[in-house]
C-alpha cells in the first residue's frame, strides 16, 4: 500500500465511561458540539450533530480539537436555513428534537442514536469499538482512515451506494466496493428499506456493508488434485500447441491487473492458452462463505462437481462473480475452475470471505481510506421517495433533460465518416423508425490528434453543416463523445501543460495507449477551476460553436490507463486539491460541472444534457445521465443491468442508461450465422425491449452494427419487436416526459426498485429482475434465451392488469406470464392512468393531442399530466403547467382536473380519450383504439363517468 501509517488505530470510546471524566457540551446555532475528554487520547473525540431540516441530521466526529471545515464537494452551497429545535440533557445523553426527528449522544460512548417521535429507533451508531481512525499519510497529505458502524433490524434491506455489476439488489449481508471503475460507479448513500439514508461524505476508496477485507484463495487450506497439501494444481495449454503443457503448483491465484501478466510462465500465450485448476479446499469456519472472482474472458467455477458460474467478460475490461456456498470447517470440498483468457491482456483473481460472525449480522458499515473525520448525514423519511428527496435537498435537484433526450438514441461504436452519419438518420427516416438523437463515438479527430477536439477533415469535410442538416432536414439532435484526455504534443495539450492543467505522471512514465503503434498521453484536472473552464473554452470553440447538442463524457472514473492497480492509479492522478487517495472518487463530479457550467454560461437558454460513464453523489446537478460502461453482450450482463439501474437510481440519481444489446461482443458474434446469428437476434431483442423502459433508452455497442435493420430484416420478428417497443416509447411520451418533471419538481425517481411502491411487502425486497417504470407500470425483462415465458412477481396489495390482453391479476404470488420473443412481460397497477399520445417520428414532431387515458380500476389512483416547452430553462422560473388526473373507484369516475400554470406554446385545448379497463372485462392495449369517450378540454375541470 502507499498509504502510509503513522499511529496505531484509535477505537473511539472503547468500553471507557467518559462521562466521570469530562464531556464538554457546547450549543451551536443549527447543533451542538460534544467534546469527550476520556484522560486517554485513544478515546477522545468531537462529536458534532448538526439540524439541516426537520429530518435530515448532520453528525461528525473525529479526534479530539481536530474538526474539519474542509467544504465538500457533494453538498451543495445553498442548504436550507436551520428549523427550529431544542437541545436536551437528560442524564448520561445529550438529544437534538426537531419536529420529526431525535438525535441522541449517549456521554459515556459517543454514539449516536436517531428515533422518530414516536420513540422508535430509526438508526443507531454501534458503541464501543463502533467507530475507528487510523491516522495516515499519501503525498504530502495526512488524514485518517475511518470506519462507522450501524445497528440494524433483522429484516432491513440496503439498496443505492452506485451501479455494481453483481446481480445484487439487496445488499445487506454483502460487501459494496465503493471505487470508480468501468461498469462501476461509486455513490456513498445508501438507503434502508425502514425509510432513512445515510450519505457518506466521502470520495476516497469505501467499503459499505460488511467491511472485512477479502482474503487470497491461500488462505484456505488448499489441495493439489493428487491431495498434497498447500496448493491446486494448475495445468496451462496453448490451442496452436498441444503438446506444450505447463503444469505447477498455485497456491494464490491473482493476475487482477497489469503489473501481475508477468506470473504467468514464461513464453505462455495467453491470447490462444486454456488454464485450469484443480483440487480441494477446506475451511477453518462453518457456513456461507463468499468467493469472489475478478475475470475476464471464458471462466468456468464448479465446486464438489456443480457447476456454480459459467461466464464471459471482454479480456480488457474484467467483470465481477460473487458465489455464496456453505462450507463445513475441516472438510475438503472439490474445486476446478477452467479459464480461457481470450486476448493477449486478460485477468482473473479469486478471493474469499468467511461467514459473518454473529456479531456482525445486524450491522452496517462504512470504512474509507481517507477522511479529516466520520461525516455523514442521516436522512429520514416516511418512504423512500422522501428520503430520496432529501438527499437532493443536500447534493442538488436533478434539472429536467431536453425532451428529446427522452427519445431513442442511435449509437455505434462508431460512425467513421460524416456521410455514414448522415445516412443512417436517413435511413431510420425512409423507414420510419422513430429517432431523437444520434451519437459521434470517439476517434473523429486524426488518429496522432486525440485531445485537439477538431473533426478530421477527409472523414469529417464540413461537420457545421452536417450538423446543421440533423437539425433542419432530418429533425434530429447530435452527441459527441469528449474526453478529458490530451496526445502529447497537441496544441491543447501545450497550452495546458504550461498552465498547469495535466497529470503529468503518466506522460513521465512512457505509457503508451492502444491506439495504432501506441500514443502517449494524459488527463485534465478538473480539480482546478481554472482547467475546468479551459476545458469548457475548448470545446466552446472547437465543438459547441459548431451546433453541438449534448456531451458524452467517456472514461471519467478516470481512466487515463486501463487495468492499473488502484496504487498505480493513485500516482498518475493528482488533483490540484488534495491527494488522489482522498479524491478517488470525485473525478466524474468535478468534471461534469466544468461542462454544466459552462455551457449555461455560455447559453443561459438551451439544456445542459451530459451523459457520462461514472457518477459520484450530487452529479445529478450538473445535468447528468449516466450509463453502465462497457458490459458486455451476454444475457447475464443484461439481467445484471437490472439491479445495476436499479440501484443506482436509488442512490439519488435519476437518469441511467445502458448500451442495449452490450458494449463488447465474443467473436462468435462479430460475423454471426446460423445459430449464433439466431442468438445474436433475440439477445438484442430482448434487450431492446427492456431498454425502452428506462430512464434513457439508447442502443450502443461494438460491431456488429446496432441499427434495427442491420440487426435483422424487415419482417423478421426481431425488427418487428424492436420497432414496436420504439413506438410505444414515443406513444407513452406524455407518461416518460410527466416523470421527468417530477423528477425535478418533486425529487422523483423514474426507474425504481419494488422496495419503493410496496415497502411492506417483504417478497420484494430481494427481487433483482423486475422493477417500477413510474408509478404504473411493472417491468419484467426477459433475460433467457429461448424463453417462452418468465416467472413474475406481482407484489402484495394491489391487482394488476397485463397490458397486452387486459387480464386482471390479482398480487402478492408468483405467475408464469408468457413471454413470446416479440413481447417481454409487462403488468399495469391497479389504480393507474396511464397517458398516451400520438404516433411520432421525434419528440418534437407534434403536441400530444390527442391524449388517451387508459385508466386501470380497481382501486383510486391518480397522475399528474406535465408539460413545458422540452428545450430551455423557462420551468425554473415556474413556466410549465400541469393537468391533475384522479379515478375514484367508489364513484368510478375519472377528474380531469383544472390545469395550473402556462408556458409558452402551450396546447390551451386538447381531446382527452378515455379508455376504462376493469377486472371483469379485459380491454387488450390498442394506442390506436377508439375510445367510446372523448372530452374536448380547454383547462377546466371534467369528470367523466365510467
Amino acid at each position: 500500500m502507499y498509504i502510509r501509517l503513522l499511529t496505531f488505530f484509535f477505537l473511539c470510546g472503547a468500553a471507557t465511561n467518559v462521562s466521570g471524566q469530562g464531556a464538554d457540551v457546547k450549543k451551536l446555532n443549527d447543533g451542538v458540539l460534544i467534546s469527550l475528554r476520556a484522560g486517554r487520547p485513544a478515546v477522545s473525540k468531537d462529536i458534532q450533530v448538526r439540524v439541516v431540516t426537520d429530518k435530515i441530521i448532520r453528525v461528525t466526529s473525529s479526534p479530539l480539537n481536530t474538526v474539519s471545515g474542509r467544504k465538500s464537494l457533494m453538498i451543495v452551497d445553498s442548504l436550507p436555513r436551520p428549523v427550529s429545535w431544542e437541545l436536551v440533557r437528560s442524564g448520561n445523553a445529550v438529544t437534538i428534537k426537531t419536529a420529526a426527528i431525535h438525535a441522541s449522544v449517549d456521554l459515556a460512548n459517543g454514539a449516536v442514536t436517531f428515533t422518530g417521535i414516536n420513540g422508535d429507533t430509526i438508526c443507531r451508531e454501534v458503541p464501543g469499538d463502533g467507530s475507528a481512525f487510523i491516522a495516515a499519510s499519501y503525498s504530502g497529505d495526512s488524514f485518517y482512515r475511518i470506519r462507522q458502524d450501524f445497528e440494524t433490524d433483522a429484516s432491513e434491506a440496503f439498496y443505492g451506494l452506485g451501479q455494481h455489476q453483481n446481480g445484487v439488489m439487496n445488499y445487506r449481508g454483502h460487501q459494496v466496493l465503493l471505487s470508480q471503475y468501468n461498469t462501476d460507479v461509486a455513490v456513498p448513500f445508501v438507503v434502508s428499506s425502514k425509510g432513512y439514508g445515510i450519505l457518506w461524505d466521502n470520495y476516497s476508496i469505501t467499503r459499505a456493508g460488511d467491511v472485512r477485507e477479502f482474503q487470497p484463495l491461500g488462505d484456505l487450506k488448499l489441495y493439489s488434485k493428487d491431495e498434497k497439501a498447500g496448493w491446486l494444481t494448475a495445468t496451462y495449454t496453448e490451442a496452436d500447441n498441444p503438446a506444450k503443457t505447463v503444469v505447477r503448483a498455485e497456491s494464490d491465484i491473482d493476475y487482477s491487473f497489469l503489473k501481475d501478466m508477468n506470473k504467468f510462465p514464461a513464453d505462455f500465450k495467453l491470447a490462444a492458452g486454456k488454464i485450469r485448476w484443480e483440487g480441494k479446499i477446506e475451511s477453518p469456519y462453518s457456513g456461507r462463505h463468499t468467493f469472489l472472482l475478478k475475470y475476464a474472458g471464458y471462466v468456468k467455477i464448479w465446486i464438489d462437481g456443480k457447476l456454480q458460474s459459467e461466464k464471459w467478460r471482454q479480456p480488457w475490461n474484467a467483470g465481477a462473480i460473487e458465489i455464496p456456498y456453505d462450507l463445513e470447517k475441516g472438510k475438503k470440498y472439490a474445486v476446478a475452475m477452467e479459464w480461457i483468457p481470450d486476448g493477449g491482456e486478460s485477468y482473473l483473481s479469486v478471493k474469499w470471505l468467511s461467514p459473518l460472525p454473529d456479531a456482525l449480522q445486524n450491522k452496517f458499515a462504512f470504512s474509507s481510506e481517507a477522511g479529516d473525520q466520520i461525516d455523514y448525514y442521516l436522512v429520514s423519511g416516511n418512504d423512500i421517495d422522501e428520503v430520496i428527496s432529501g438527499y437532493r435537498t443536500l447534493t442538488g435537484k436533478a434539472p429536467i433533460v431536453p425532451k428529446w433526450a427522452m427519445g431513442f438514441w442511435q449509437s455505434r461504436e462508431r460512425y467513421k465518416t460524416q456521410e455514414e452519419i448522415v445516412t443512417t438518420v436517413k435511413t431510420f427516416r425512409d423507414r420510419k423508425i422513430p429517432l431523437d438523437n444520434i451519437v459521434l463515438d470517439w476517434s473523429y479527430w486524426a488518429e496522432d490528434k486525440w485531445g485537439s477536439q477538431e473533426f478530421e477533415s477527409a472523414r469529417f469535410p464540413d461537420p457545421e453543416k452536417m450538423i446543421s442538416d440533423l437539425h433542419t432536414k432530418y429533425n434530429t439532435r447530435f452527441m459527441i463523445s469528449v474526453w478529458p484526455k490530451f496526445y502529447e504534443g497537441t496544441d491543447p495539450y501545450k497550452e495546458f501543460e504550461k498552465n498547469g492543467w495535466l497529470y503529468m505522471r503518466n506522460i513521465e512514465d512512457g505509457r503508451k495507449d492502444w491506439i495504432a503503434k501506441g500514443y502517449s498521453s494524459t488527463f485534465y484536472d478538473p480539480f482546478n477551476g481554472k482547467a475546468r473552464a479551459g476545458f469548457w473554452n475548448l470545446i466552446n470553440n472547437k465543438l459547441y460553436k459548431k451546433g453541438i447538442d449534448a456531451w458524452w463524457l467517456d472514461a471519467t472514473e478516470p481512466d487515463i490507463h486501463s487495468n492499473l492497480d488502484a496504487d498505480t492509479r493513485k500516482t498518475i492522478f493528482s488533483p490540484s486539491k488534495g491527494s488522489a487517495t482522498r479524491y478517488f472518487n470525485a473525478f466524474p463530479l468535478q468534471n461534469a460541472k466544468g461542462i454544466y457550467e459552462g455551457q449555461r454560461s455560455a447559453n443561459s437558454k438551451d439544456r445542459v444534457f451530459i451523459l457520462t460513464r461514472s457518477a459520484y453523489a450530487g452529479q445529478q446537478r450538473y445535468a447528468a445521465v449516466t450509463w453502465s460502461g462497457d458490459i458486455s453482450s451476454r444475457w447475464h450482463d443484461m439481467k445484471d443491468q437490472i439491479s445495476a439501474g436499479v440501484n443506482f437510481s436509488l442512490s439519488g440519481l435519476p437518469y441511467w442508461t445502458m448500451d442495449i444489446g452490450g458494449f463488447s461482443v465474443e467473436k462468435r458474434f462479430e460475423k454471426p450465422s446460423g445459430a449464433d446469428l439466431d442468438e445474436w437476434r433475440e439477445m438484442n431483442t430482448r434487450w431492446y425491449q427492456f431498454g425502452a423502459f428506462t430512464p434513457v433508452f439508447r442502443v450502443h455497442g461494438q460491431y456488429p452494427y446496432r441499427e434495427i435493420y442491420n440487426i435483422a430484416p424487415e419482417g423478421h420478428p426481431a425488427y418487428s419487436s424492436m420497432l414496436y417497443y420504439n413506438k410505444l416509447r414515443y406513444r407513452l411520451m406524455p407518461y416518460i416526459y410527466s416523470l421527468a418533471g417530477l423528477s425535478y419538481h418533486r425529487n422523483y425517481t423514474i426507474m425504481r426498485g419494488l422496495v419503493m411502491d410496496f415497502p411492506a411487502d417483504t417478497t420484494a425486497r430481494n427481487i433483482d429482475d423486475q422493477y417500477m417504470f413510474g408509478p404504473s407500470l411493472l417491468i419484467n425483462p426477459v433475460c433467457e434465451y429461448k424463453a417462452k415465458s418468465r416467472k413474475v412477481y406481482l407484489p402484495e396489495r394491489t391487482g394488476w392488469y397485463d397490458l397486452y390482453s387486459g387480464k386482471y391479476y390479482a398480487g402478492g404470488r408468483t405467475i408464469n406470464a408468457v413471454a413470446p420473443y416479440e413481447r417481454m412481460p409487462l403488468f399495469v397497477k391497479e389504480g393507474a392512468i396511464l397517458p398516451l399520445g400520438p404516433d411520432l417520428q421525434y419528440t418534437s414532431e407534434k403536441p400530444a393531442d390527442p391524449v388517451i387515458l387508459y385508466v386501470y380500476t380497481g382501486k383510486d389512483g391518480s397522475f399528474t399530466l406535465y408539460e413545458d416547452e422540452g428545450v430551455n430553462y423557462n420551468y425554473e422560473r415556474g413556466m410549465y403547467s400541469t393537468i391533475p388526473l384522479t379515478y375514484s373507484h367508489k364513484t368510478e369516475t375519472l377528474t380531469i382536473g383544472e390545469r395550473k400554470g402556462e408556458f409558452p406554446g402551450m396546447l390551451k385545448n386538447r381531446t382527452f380519450r378515455v379508455i376504462f379497463v376493469t377486472a371483469g372485462k379485459a380491454v387488450p392495449f390498442d394506442p390506436g383504439a377508439k375510445a367510446k369517450t372523448e372530452i374536448k378540454y380547454s383547462g377546466r375541470q371534467i369528470i367523466v363517468k365510467m
